[in-house]
């Protein structure tokens, strides 16, 4: 578990969750890897008595939101001018209306009274984090956001083994599942978007270069001198290339330029290439999945699948007639044995 913590946020187990913007993506699980991952996970995730102050998690899907909004709209602006989108560009452009209903969820469930119960962790990356976050967190990771009930109920089953969760946290698994599925999707809108301004700077200097659309063609050296010594994004090298490839002879010296600079980065043009072409197919299976999760969890049937995961109902189906109940009064046992347990 611990190796799995260091994959996620690096080598420091106590940076933020918020430092990178690299998917929320590990190693693929089987359902028998994940169950013995939360269990591992349940030992290594001990609840603070006084839990530090960290911003909140509506606060972050605040920040959120504001990136997809923004993606969305200079996803639109690239369709309108006709230009070509990336498949994960488009999953985002199609289902915006979807992401934007996961984020209003969470709003409407996830109020700050009900946030401050919820336990929260006493250290590493999630410190101050309620402990089902961290939970819905890992799930997400080592599913690569692909979500299925049947996994979902085996996984907290699995936690609860070692480490019972409270009424409000079940509850609350919904919720941040939800959050993390936003974060994700955050992550890699932000890349299509970046990644977008890095291939039209890479077009620019093609442009430059080539000498279109009338203008005269400029010396490679005035036009490269700005790039001798940073570093070449992928993206912007990889555009470069594709643009560059073919043309006039004259333009060869910039190509050479092209491959002793990433040579220099310790790669070649053939690893590149390929290695955008991998960046790009997981990023749009990751996004994929992201919106067919949020689908799915919206149409999953939460109060079913929280009682076949509560340890209470199970104590309480064992001792008495409680399965028989409906389920407003089976909601009133809980909450009345809630309140008992907070006081």
């Amino acid at each position: 578990m611990i190796s799995s913590i260091l994959g996620i946020f690096g080598r420091n187990p106590a940076a933020s969750p918020w430092d990178t913007d690299d998917s929320i993506r590990e190693e693929l699980f089987s359902i028998e890897r994940l169950e013995q991952h939360a269990q591992s996970l349940a030992v290594a995730q001990p609840i603070a008595a006084k839990p530090t102050l960290r911003r909140s998690l509506a606060d972050r899907l605040r920040d959120n939101e504001a990136v997809l909004r923004h993606a969305y709209g200079t996803i639109g602006d690239t369709v309108r001018d006709g230009q070509l989108t990336t498949p994960a560009a488009e999953w985002l452009l199609d289902n915006y209306h979807l992401v934007e209903e996961q984020i209003r969820e969470v709003r409407d469930d996830l109020p700050p009274g009900y946030y401050r119960q919820l336990p929260k962790l006493a250290q590493g990356p999630f410190a101050g984090y309620p402990r089902v976050f961290g939970l819905a967190w890992a799930f997400v990771a080592h599913t690569d956001s692909r979500f299925d009930p049947g996994m979902l109920c085996r996984y907290v089953r699995a936690y609860q083994q070692v480490q019972p969760l409270t009424i409000g946290e079940l509850w609350a698994v919904a919720i941040t599942l939800r959050i993390v599925l936003v974060e994700n999707l955050r992550r890699a809108a932000g890349r299509i978007v970046s990644n977008r301004a890095a291939r039209q700077e890479a077009d620019r200097l093609a442009d430059r270069l080539l000498g279109v659309n009338g203008q005269a063609a400029e010396p490679v050296g005035s036009v490269l001198r700005r790039y001798e010594h940073a570093r070449l994004p992928e993206v912007f090298a990889v555009q470069l290339l594709q643009r560059l490839r073919d043309q006039d002879p004259k333009v060869t010296p910039a190509l050479n330029w092209l491959e002793e600079r990433l040579t220099a980065q310790g790669v070649t043009v053939d690893e590149l290439v390929y290695n955008e072409h991998q960046r790009l197919g997981a990023t749009s299976v990751t996004v994929r999945n992201i919106i067919t999760s949020m689908r799915l969890v919206s149409g999953v049937d939460w109060a079913e699948l929280f009682e076949s995961v509560s340890l209470v109902d199970d104590v309480l189906r064992s001792g008495s007639n409680f399965a028989s109940m409906d389920f407003p009064s089976r909601n009133l046992y809980r909450s009345a044995i809630e309140a008992l347990a907070r006081g």
